[in-house]
């Protein structure tokens, strides 16, 4: 296994001051298959474990295309399991695209006035995270946590809370922040929870929405991108807690 600096390429530049590299990997079968490894210095002792952007033995030659890669951290930066495939279906620079227009939108919408999210736990946190500091307001946080997939690909119909929120929502201005809206059985759930709170507003933001799926007559206000009928991870999303920290949104494939 060789190592190379980052900064010791030709053509490369820094994203920050900060020593990072990128250890050599194993060779795959797959040609376009690599595998890498970063390590920022400054804030790690040890390795940390390694990043999956696909395989091949980092050399002088490789480089150059590893290096790119690495720096839009591909679909797979969790290698899947050997029987379940995994396919780009939105890539990071579009869902951080999206995301500031979004927050845009809000502001404009709630222009001078402070709006409290209420983050739908734990997928919506990767997008509530990105989407409050895109939001030119005072913004308050708030989370929520309620379960209908358990550990399957299907909705169970079955809403139940696990977490309420820790504080009244009552005369705020309310933004539900939510991974998918999928049937619609969680969402008209917690809307008429909370609409029981007496909100100012009470308005949803879905990063993703699957049209195709719905069941319950519910509808976000501002949404980031419609998908069709597949089953996702990543950015958030998981399968049975699994692929959430995948940089892309990703169709999962099982057998």
């Amino acid at each position: 296994m060789q190592s190379l600096w980052l900064n010791e390429a030709p053509g490369w530049t820094q994203p920050s001051a900060r020593p990072v590299i990128i250890l050599a990997a194993r060779k795959f079968a797959s040609p376009s298959s690599w595998s890498a490894a970063i390590i920022d210095l400054e804030s790690s002792r040890a390795p940390l474990a390694p990043l999956w952007v696909g395989g091949a033995e980092v050399n002088a030659r490789s480089f150059g295309r590893l290096r790119k890669r690495c720096c839009r951290l591909n679909c797979c930066a969790v290698q899947p399991r050997t029987e379940e495939k995994l396919k780009p279906l939105l890539r990071r620079g579009a869902i951080e695209r999206r995301v500031r227009e979004m927050g845009r939108q809000i502001s404009r919408d709630f222009r001078g006035q402070r709006v409290h999210l209420v983050g739908v736990l734990k997928g919506a946190c990767y997008f509530l995270s990105d989407l409050s500091r895109q939001i030119d307001l005072e913004v308050s946080l708030d989370f929520i946590a309620v379960a209908s997939y358990g550990r399957g690909k299907q909705s169970s119909g079955q809403v139940r809370m696990l977490k309420d929120l820790d504080s009244s929502i009552q005369g705020m201005n309310v933004i539900l922040v939510e991974d998918i809206l999928d049937t619609g059985y969680t969402l008209n759930y917690l809307l008429r929870l909370l609409r029981q709170r007496k909100p100012r507003t009470l308005r949803v933001a879905a990063l993703l929405d699957k049209p195709e799926r719905r069941i319950k007559k519910v509808k976000a206000h501002y949404v980031g991108f419609k998908i069709p009928n597949e089953f996702v991870v990543g950015y958030g999303l998981d399968y049975a807690e699994r692929y959430r920290n995948l940089r892309d949104i990703c169709i999962l494939t099982l057998p």
